[in-house]
């Protein structure tokens, strides 16, 4: 599956925004737990390996998640394979016997709202970054991402996003650790 998505910087007033035009899904707290494999660098490849941990209306949900190299150079579309899992220590386990070292967490609030089929928007409040707008659409094989992508930066834009980025939570957080 092929996720294209944009992120774009937020404040008050797009969250605002977003919350009177778009149906209201869930609120989450989440927390991505980011791996580095053994033998090759993702900063390099491009590449992410994370758990992530959903917790909603008094539920709990995780995810392990690969997510391939950026496919364009707009938006933040890449492959990514998502698998459900059900005892998160069991796999933090594997993944550190197998040589994979935990990089960092970032923890955020997200509220998702239906924006059309197969398209949501998320307002994101994460720790240590602040307040950011993702617009997400998953694709299968022999989709128009340029076509779908103008279409949804189109969507941000009207919501008063002016500034975007495609570097992920992660790599600004560590881009703010080096900072420091």
């Amino acid at each position: 599956m092929i996720e294209i998505e944009l992120k774009g910087y937020a404040d008050e007033r797009i969250f605002e925004k977003v919350r009177a035009k778009f149906e209201f899904m869930r609120r989450e707290r989440q927390e991505d737990v980011y791996f580095q494999h053994p033998c090759r660098d993702f900063a390099e490849t491009d590449e992410a390996l994370r758990i992530r941990i959903k917790k909603f209306n008094g539920h709990f949900e995780a995810f392990l998640t690969y997510k391939g190299p950026k496919l364009d150079s707009i938006s933040k579309t890449r492959e990514e394979i998502e698998v459900p899992i059900n005892d998160v220590e069991a796999y933090l386990t594997i993944l550190r016997h197998l040589g994979f070292k935990e990089v960092i967490s970032v923890e955020k609030t997200r509220e998702k709202y239906y924006v059309e089929k197969g398209v949501t928007i998320t307002l994101d409040e994460v720790e240590g970054l602040g307040k950011f707008v993702e617009i997400e659409e998953l694709a299968g094989e022999g989709a128009d991402i340029e076509g779908e992508v103008k279409k949804l930066r189109r969507i941000l834009m009207e919501l008063g996003v002016r500034k975007f980025e495609r570097k992920s939570y992660l790599e600004l957080l560590q881009r703010g650790m080096k900072d420091e």
